[in-house]
Protein backbone atom coordinates (compact mmCIF):
# COMPACT_ATOMS: atom_id res chain seq x y z
CA UNK A 1 0.00 0.00 0.00
CA UNK A 2 1.42 3.35 -1.02
CA UNK A 3 0.74 5.26 2.20
CA UNK A 4 1.88 8.70 1.03
CA UNK A 5 -0.56 8.67 -1.90
CA UNK A 6 -3.40 7.54 0.33
CA UNK A 7 -2.61 10.21 2.91
CA UNK A 8 -2.43 12.86 0.19
CA UNK A 9 -5.80 11.81 -1.25
CA UNK A 10 -7.40 11.91 2.22
CA UNK A 11 -5.95 15.35 2.91
CA UNK A 12 -7.08 16.69 -0.49
CA UNK A 13 -10.60 15.31 -0.02
CA UNK A 14 -10.85 16.81 3.45
CA UNK A 15 -9.39 20.10 2.17
CA UNK A 16 -12.10 20.47 -0.49
CA UNK A 17 -14.87 19.80 2.00
CA UNK A 18 -13.30 22.20 4.49
CA UNK A 19 -13.90 25.02 2.01
CA UNK A 20 -17.44 23.92 1.22
CA UNK A 21 -18.62 22.94 4.68
CA UNK A 22 -17.35 25.94 6.57
CA UNK A 23 -18.47 28.49 4.01
CA UNK A 24 -21.83 28.47 5.80
CA UNK A 25 -20.94 31.48 7.98
CA UNK A 26 -19.94 33.54 4.95
CA UNK A 27 -22.96 32.37 2.97
CA UNK A 28 -25.29 33.23 5.86
CA UNK A 29 -23.95 36.78 5.82
CA UNK A 30 -24.31 36.93 2.03
CA UNK A 31 -27.88 35.61 1.86
CA UNK A 32 -28.87 38.12 4.56
CA UNK A 33 -27.48 40.88 2.34
CA UNK A 34 -28.29 39.50 -1.12
CA UNK A 35 -31.71 37.91 -0.64
CA UNK A 36 -32.92 40.05 2.33
CA UNK A 37 -33.22 36.97 4.55
CA UNK A 38 -33.72 37.47 8.32
CA UNK A 39 -30.99 36.22 10.69
CA UNK A 40 -33.14 33.50 12.23
CA UNK A 41 -34.13 32.29 8.75
CA UNK A 42 -30.54 32.35 7.48
CA UNK A 43 -29.43 30.31 10.51
CA UNK A 44 -31.42 27.37 9.14
CA UNK A 45 -28.67 26.81 6.56
CA UNK A 46 -26.65 25.22 9.36
CA UNK A 47 -29.49 22.75 9.84
CA UNK A 48 -29.66 21.97 6.11
CA UNK A 49 -25.97 21.10 6.35
CA UNK A 50 -25.75 19.31 9.69
CA UNK A 51 -29.02 17.36 9.95
CA UNK A 52 -28.31 15.40 6.71
CA UNK A 53 -24.78 14.75 8.04
CA UNK A 54 -26.26 13.28 11.22
CA UNK A 55 -28.92 11.18 9.49
CA UNK A 56 -26.81 9.86 6.62
CA UNK A 57 -23.76 9.06 8.75
CA UNK A 58 -25.93 7.22 11.27
CA UNK A 59 -27.65 5.15 8.56
CA UNK A 60 -24.74 4.31 6.26
CA UNK A 61 -21.69 4.19 8.57
CA UNK A 62 -22.12 0.59 9.68
CA UNK A 63 -22.14 -0.83 6.14
CA UNK A 64 -19.94 1.74 4.38
CA UNK A 65 -16.99 -0.71 4.40
CA UNK A 66 -19.03 -2.83 1.95
CA UNK A 67 -19.45 0.13 -0.41
CA UNK A 68 -15.78 1.04 -0.06
CA UNK A 69 -14.35 4.15 1.55
CA UNK A 70 -12.76 5.41 -1.67
CA UNK A 71 -15.98 4.84 -3.64
CA UNK A 72 -18.01 6.67 -0.98
CA UNK A 73 -15.73 9.70 -1.17
CA UNK A 74 -16.05 9.87 -4.96
CA UNK A 75 -19.87 9.57 -4.77
CA UNK A 76 -19.93 12.47 -2.31
CA UNK A 77 -17.82 14.64 -4.62
CA UNK A 78 -20.09 13.96 -7.62
CA UNK A 79 -23.13 15.09 -5.60
CA UNK A 80 -21.35 18.29 -4.58
CA UNK A 81 -20.31 19.11 -8.15
CA UNK A 82 -23.97 19.10 -9.23
CA UNK A 83 -24.95 21.31 -6.27
CA UNK A 84 -22.13 23.81 -6.90
CA UNK A 85 -23.11 24.21 -10.55
CA UNK A 86 -26.69 25.01 -9.55
CA UNK A 87 -25.67 28.00 -7.40
CA UNK A 88 -24.72 30.46 -10.21
CA UNK A 89 -27.22 28.94 -12.65
CA UNK A 90 -30.26 29.10 -10.33
CA UNK A 91 -29.48 31.78 -7.72
CA UNK A 92 -31.95 31.81 -4.82
CA UNK A 93 -32.19 31.11 -1.10
CA UNK A 94 -33.86 27.78 -1.97
CA UNK A 95 -30.88 26.76 -4.13
CA UNK A 96 -28.58 27.67 -1.25
CA UNK A 97 -30.56 25.37 1.05
CA UNK A 98 -30.25 22.55 -1.50
CA UNK A 99 -26.50 23.21 -1.79
CA UNK A 100 -25.95 22.71 1.93
CA UNK A 101 -28.25 19.70 1.96
CA UNK A 102 -26.03 18.10 -0.70
CA UNK A 103 -22.86 19.14 1.13
CA UNK A 104 -24.24 17.54 4.31
CA UNK A 105 -25.10 14.24 2.64
CA UNK A 106 -21.71 14.13 0.91
CA UNK A 107 -19.69 15.08 3.96
CA UNK A 108 -21.29 12.26 5.94
CA UNK A 109 -19.89 9.81 3.39
CA UNK A 110 -16.52 11.56 3.28
CA UNK A 111 -15.90 12.04 7.00
CA UNK A 112 -16.79 8.46 7.92
CA UNK A 113 -14.54 7.25 5.09
CA UNK A 114 -11.60 9.50 5.99
CA UNK A 115 -11.66 8.73 9.73
CA UNK A 116 -12.03 5.00 9.09
CA UNK A 117 -9.21 4.98 6.54
CA UNK A 118 -6.85 6.61 9.07
CA UNK A 119 -7.20 3.46 11.18
CA UNK A 120 -6.18 1.34 8.18
CA UNK A 121 -2.98 3.25 7.40
CA UNK A 122 -1.60 3.95 10.90
CA UNK A 123 0.15 1.39 13.05
CA UNK A 124 0.02 2.75 16.61
CA UNK A 125 -2.05 4.97 18.91
CA UNK A 126 0.57 7.73 18.79
CA UNK A 127 0.75 7.61 14.99
CA UNK A 128 -3.06 7.64 14.84
CA UNK A 129 -3.30 10.67 17.16
CA UNK A 130 -0.53 12.51 15.30
CA UNK A 131 -2.01 11.95 11.81
CA UNK A 132 -5.53 12.73 13.06
CA UNK A 133 -4.30 16.06 14.43
CA UNK A 134 -2.46 16.75 11.19
CA UNK A 135 -5.43 15.98 8.96
CA UNK A 136 -7.74 18.10 11.13
CA UNK A 137 -5.13 20.86 11.08
CA UNK A 138 -4.97 20.80 7.29
CA UNK A 139 -8.77 20.77 7.27
CA UNK A 140 -8.57 24.13 9.02
CA UNK A 141 -6.05 25.31 6.41
CA UNK A 142 -8.80 24.54 3.90
CA UNK A 143 -11.25 26.56 5.98
CA UNK A 144 -8.74 29.44 6.07
CA UNK A 145 -8.31 29.26 2.29
CA UNK A 146 -12.09 29.26 1.86
CA UNK A 147 -12.52 32.56 3.69
CA UNK A 148 -10.04 34.30 1.40
CA UNK A 149 -11.46 32.65 -1.72
CA UNK A 150 -15.00 33.75 -0.88
CA UNK A 151 -13.91 37.26 0.14
CA UNK A 152 -12.20 37.72 -3.24
CA UNK A 153 -15.58 37.24 -4.96
CA UNK A 154 -17.51 39.57 -2.60
CA UNK A 155 -18.15 43.17 -3.58
CA UNK A 156 -18.19 45.24 -0.37
CA UNK A 157 -19.49 48.26 -2.31
CA UNK A 158 -22.55 46.41 -3.60
CA UNK A 159 -23.99 44.05 -0.99
CA UNK A 160 -26.74 42.98 -3.44
CA UNK A 161 -24.26 41.77 -6.07
CA UNK A 162 -24.51 38.11 -7.10
CA UNK A 163 -20.87 38.04 -8.23
CA UNK A 164 -19.89 36.00 -5.16
CA UNK A 165 -21.75 33.01 -6.66
CA UNK A 166 -19.05 32.64 -9.34
CA UNK A 167 -16.83 30.95 -6.77
CA UNK A 168 -18.92 27.80 -7.21
CA UNK A 169 -17.58 27.30 -10.75
CA UNK A 170 -14.09 27.10 -9.24
CA UNK A 171 -15.24 24.75 -6.45
CA UNK A 172 -16.88 22.39 -8.96
CA UNK A 173 -13.59 22.12 -10.88
CA UNK A 174 -11.69 21.49 -7.61
CA UNK A 175 -14.07 18.61 -6.78
CA UNK A 176 -13.54 17.12 -10.24
CA UNK A 177 -9.75 17.18 -9.77
CA UNK A 178 -10.20 15.50 -6.40
CA UNK A 179 -12.24 12.68 -7.97
CA UNK A 180 -9.41 12.07 -10.43
CA UNK A 181 -6.85 11.83 -7.60
CA UNK A 182 -9.02 9.38 -5.64
CA UNK A 183 -9.76 7.27 -8.70
CA UNK A 184 -6.04 6.79 -9.39
CA UNK A 185 -5.10 6.05 -5.74
CA UNK A 186 -5.22 2.37 -4.67
CA UNK A 187 -6.47 1.54 -1.17
CA UNK A 188 -6.55 -1.88 0.53
CA UNK A 189 -9.74 -1.89 2.61
CA UNK A 190 -9.85 -5.60 3.47
CA UNK A 191 -9.14 -5.04 7.19
CA UNK A 192 -12.31 -2.96 7.50
CA UNK A 193 -14.57 -5.87 6.56
CA UNK A 194 -15.61 -8.90 8.61
CA UNK A 195 -16.76 -11.93 6.65
CA UNK A 196 -19.28 -13.20 9.20
CA UNK A 197 -21.28 -9.99 9.44
CA UNK A 198 -24.27 -8.76 7.44
CA UNK A 199 -26.02 -5.42 7.01
CA UNK A 200 -28.47 -5.99 9.87
CA UNK A 201 -25.83 -7.14 12.35
CA UNK A 202 -23.50 -4.29 11.33
CA UNK A 203 -26.20 -1.73 12.14
CA UNK A 204 -27.18 -3.42 15.42
CA UNK A 205 -23.55 -3.56 16.52
CA UNK A 206 -23.23 0.18 15.87
CA UNK A 207 -26.27 0.84 18.08
CA UNK A 208 -24.77 -1.35 20.80
CA UNK A 209 -21.72 0.90 20.90
CA UNK A 210 -23.83 3.69 22.39
CA UNK A 211 -24.58 1.54 25.43
CA UNK A 212 -20.89 1.43 26.38
CA UNK A 213 -19.99 3.99 29.10
CA UNK A 214 -16.89 5.30 27.34
CA UNK A 215 -18.80 5.78 24.09
CA UNK A 216 -21.79 7.71 25.38
CA UNK A 217 -19.52 9.92 27.51
CA UNK A 218 -17.43 10.56 24.39
CA UNK A 219 -20.34 11.46 22.11
CA UNK A 220 -21.56 14.02 24.67
CA UNK A 221 -18.11 15.64 24.75
CA UNK A 222 -17.96 15.68 20.91
CA UNK A 223 -21.46 17.18 20.76
CA UNK A 224 -20.57 20.00 23.16
CA UNK A 225 -17.25 20.78 21.50
CA UNK A 226 -18.74 21.11 18.01
CA UNK A 227 -21.61 23.15 19.44
CA UNK A 228 -19.05 25.74 20.58
CA UNK A 229 -16.76 25.64 17.55
CA UNK A 230 -19.52 25.85 14.96
CA UNK A 231 -21.42 28.61 16.75
CA UNK A 232 -18.30 30.81 16.71
CA UNK A 233 -17.19 29.89 13.20
CA UNK A 234 -20.65 30.35 11.68
CA UNK A 235 -21.47 33.70 13.28
CA UNK A 236 -18.03 35.31 13.46
CA UNK A 237 -18.33 36.95 9.99
CA UNK A 238 -21.64 38.56 11.03
CA UNK A 239 -20.13 39.46 14.44
CA UNK A 240 -17.20 41.15 12.69
CA UNK A 241 -19.56 43.00 10.36
CA UNK A 242 -22.12 44.22 12.91
CA UNK A 243 -20.21 44.40 16.22
CA UNK A 244 -16.64 45.07 15.08
CA UNK A 245 -17.94 47.42 12.33
CA UNK A 246 -15.76 45.86 9.60
CA UNK A 247 -16.63 45.98 5.86
CA UNK A 248 -18.33 42.88 4.46
CA UNK A 249 -15.34 41.33 2.64
CA UNK A 250 -12.99 42.20 5.50
CA UNK A 251 -15.39 40.55 7.98
CA UNK A 252 -14.87 37.28 6.12
CA UNK A 253 -11.10 37.76 5.87
CA UNK A 254 -10.84 38.52 9.59
CA UNK A 255 -12.68 35.28 10.35
CA UNK A 256 -9.84 33.48 8.57
CA UNK A 257 -7.65 34.35 11.58
CA UNK A 258 -9.85 32.03 13.65
CA UNK A 259 -9.42 29.26 11.08
CA UNK A 260 -5.66 29.88 10.98
CA UNK A 261 -5.48 29.58 14.77
CA UNK A 262 -7.41 26.31 14.62
CA UNK A 263 -5.00 25.01 11.98
CA UNK A 264 -1.90 26.04 13.96
CA UNK A 265 -3.35 24.59 17.16
CA UNK A 266 -4.14 21.23 15.61
CA UNK A 267 -0.86 20.89 13.75
CA UNK A 268 1.01 21.82 16.95
CA UNK A 269 -1.00 19.30 18.97
CA UNK A 270 0.42 16.50 16.82
CA UNK A 271 3.88 17.29 18.20
CA UNK A 272 2.73 18.03 21.76
CA UNK A 273 0.98 14.68 22.06
CA UNK A 274 4.31 12.92 21.59
CA UNK A 275 5.53 14.56 24.81
CA UNK A 276 2.51 14.97 27.11
CA UNK A 277 -0.68 13.05 27.85
CA UNK A 278 -3.89 14.06 26.09
CA UNK A 279 -5.88 14.77 29.29
CA UNK A 280 -3.84 17.68 30.74
CA UNK A 281 -3.55 19.15 27.24
CA UNK A 282 -7.31 19.36 26.63
CA UNK A 283 -7.96 20.68 30.16
CA UNK A 284 -5.41 23.47 29.76
CA UNK A 285 -6.96 24.34 26.40
CA UNK A 286 -10.52 24.43 27.79
CA UNK A 287 -9.56 26.67 30.73
CA UNK A 288 -7.65 29.01 28.41
CA UNK A 289 -10.74 29.36 26.18
CA UNK A 290 -12.88 30.31 29.18
CA UNK A 291 -10.32 32.91 30.26
CA UNK A 292 -10.08 34.48 26.79
CA UNK A 293 -13.85 34.80 26.41
CA UNK A 294 -14.17 36.50 29.81
CA UNK A 295 -11.26 38.87 29.10
CA UNK A 296 -11.83 39.77 25.43
CA UNK A 297 -15.61 40.00 24.91
CA UNK A 298 -16.08 43.07 27.18
CA UNK A 299 -13.61 44.87 24.90
CA UNK A 300 -16.03 44.54 21.95
CA UNK A 301 -18.66 46.84 23.48
CA UNK A 302 -19.44 50.13 21.72
CA UNK A 303 -16.81 49.96 18.98
CA UNK A 304 -17.23 53.16 16.89
CA UNK A 305 -17.96 53.08 13.17
CA UNK A 306 -14.94 54.10 11.07
CA UNK A 307 -14.72 55.08 7.42
CA UNK A 308 -12.33 53.24 5.08
CA UNK A 309 -11.33 50.59 7.61
CA UNK A 310 -8.22 48.62 6.55
CA UNK A 311 -5.74 46.24 8.21
CA UNK A 312 -3.81 49.21 9.64
CA UNK A 313 -6.87 50.76 11.30
CA UNK A 314 -8.82 47.62 12.24
CA UNK A 315 -9.80 47.46 15.96
CA UNK A 316 -7.22 45.37 17.81
CA UNK A 317 -9.91 43.28 19.50
CA UNK A 318 -11.05 42.02 16.08
CA UNK A 319 -7.64 40.36 15.80
CA UNK A 320 -7.59 39.14 19.42
CA UNK A 321 -10.88 37.25 19.69
CA UNK A 322 -10.04 34.67 16.97
CA UNK A 323 -7.00 33.60 19.06
CA UNK A 324 -9.42 31.42 21.01
CA UNK A 325 -9.00 28.99 18.10
CA UNK A 326 -5.44 28.17 19.21
CA UNK A 327 -6.77 26.55 22.39
CA UNK A 328 -9.99 25.19 20.93
CA UNK A 329 -8.13 23.37 18.15
CA UNK A 330 -6.57 20.29 19.81
CA UNK A 331 -9.65 19.12 21.74
CA UNK A 332 -11.74 17.53 18.97
CA UNK A 333 -9.09 15.48 17.10
CA UNK A 334 -7.49 14.37 20.39
CA UNK A 335 -10.65 12.92 21.94
CA UNK A 336 -11.61 11.30 18.62
CA UNK A 337 -8.21 9.63 18.36
CA UNK A 338 -8.42 8.38 21.96
CA UNK A 339 -11.84 6.91 21.24
CA UNK A 340 -11.00 5.25 17.92
CA UNK A 341 -7.66 3.90 19.16
CA UNK A 342 -9.53 2.05 21.91
CA UNK A 343 -11.56 0.09 19.32
CA UNK A 344 -10.59 -2.58 16.77
CA UNK A 345 -10.24 -1.35 13.16
CA UNK A 346 -13.42 -3.04 11.90
CA UNK A 347 -15.47 -0.97 14.39
CA UNK A 348 -14.02 2.37 13.30
CA UNK A 349 -16.62 3.00 10.60
CA UNK A 350 -19.54 2.41 12.98
CA UNK A 351 -17.93 4.55 15.69
CA UNK A 352 -17.18 7.29 13.19
CA UNK A 353 -20.84 7.26 12.17
CA UNK A 354 -21.78 8.07 15.75
CA UNK A 355 -19.05 10.74 15.94
CA UNK A 356 -20.24 12.44 12.76
CA UNK A 357 -23.93 12.22 13.74
CA UNK A 358 -23.51 13.76 17.18
CA UNK A 359 -20.99 16.32 15.91
CA UNK A 360 -23.47 17.44 13.26
CA UNK A 361 -26.26 17.75 15.81
CA UNK A 362 -23.92 19.78 18.01
CA UNK A 363 -23.03 22.07 15.11
CA UNK A 364 -26.68 22.70 14.24
CA UNK A 365 -27.63 23.31 17.86
CA UNK A 366 -24.77 25.74 18.42
CA UNK A 367 -25.41 27.73 15.25
CA UNK A 368 -29.17 27.99 15.68
CA UNK A 369 -28.97 28.89 19.39
CA UNK A 370 -26.29 31.50 18.68
CA UNK A 371 -28.30 32.88 15.74
CA UNK A 372 -31.40 33.18 17.91
CA UNK A 373 -29.55 34.91 20.77
CA UNK A 374 -27.67 37.13 18.29
CA UNK A 375 -30.91 38.26 16.69
CA UNK A 376 -32.86 38.60 19.95
CA UNK A 377 -30.12 40.26 22.03
CA UNK A 378 -26.65 40.98 20.61
CA UNK A 379 -23.43 39.33 19.43
CA UNK A 380 -21.64 39.60 22.77
CA UNK A 381 -24.45 37.80 24.61
CA UNK A 382 -24.47 35.10 21.92
CA UNK A 383 -20.76 34.38 22.35
CA UNK A 384 -20.92 34.58 26.16
CA UNK A 385 -23.32 31.64 25.92
CA UNK A 386 -20.37 29.38 24.99
CA UNK A 387 -19.18 29.54 28.62
CA UNK A 388 -22.01 27.17 29.57
CA UNK A 389 -21.02 24.20 27.35
CA UNK A 390 -17.33 24.87 28.09
CA UNK A 391 -18.01 24.33 31.78
CA UNK A 392 -19.82 21.09 31.00
CA UNK A 393 -16.90 19.96 28.82
CA UNK A 394 -14.52 20.10 31.80
CA UNK A 395 -16.79 17.69 33.70
CA UNK A 396 -17.36 15.38 30.71
CA UNK A 397 -13.63 15.19 29.96
CA UNK A 398 -12.99 14.02 33.52
CA UNK A 399 -15.58 11.25 33.11
CA UNK A 400 -14.12 10.35 29.70
CA UNK A 401 -10.63 10.06 31.21
CA UNK A 402 -11.95 7.73 33.94
CA UNK A 403 -13.66 5.59 31.31
CA UNK A 404 -10.51 5.29 29.20
CA UNK A 405 -8.40 4.41 32.25
CA UNK A 406 -10.82 1.62 33.14
CA UNK A 407 -11.13 0.57 29.49
CA UNK A 408 -14.94 0.65 29.48
CA UNK A 409 -15.30 -0.31 25.81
Amino acid sequence: MNDWRIKFSLILTYFVFAILLNSVGTVIMQVINTYDVAKHSAAILEGFKDIPIAIVSFIVASFLPRVGYRNAMMIGLVIVICACLSMPLLPSFLTTKILFLCIGVSFALVKVSVYSTVGLITGSKKEHASFMSMIEGLFMVGVLSGYWLFSSFIDSNDVKSLGWLNIYWFLAVLCAINILVLFTTPLDESKARTEESNLASDFINMLRLVAKPMVYIFVISAFLYVLIEQSIMTWLPTFNNEIMKLPTAMSVQATSIFAACLAIGRLSAGGLLKKISWYPLVNICTLAMIALIIIILPMTNDIPMQENVNWQTVPLVALMFPLIGLFMAPIYPVIISVMLSALPVHKHSAMTGLIVAFSALGGTSGSMITGYVFGRFDGQTAFYFSLVPLTFILVILYLFKRATDRNYV
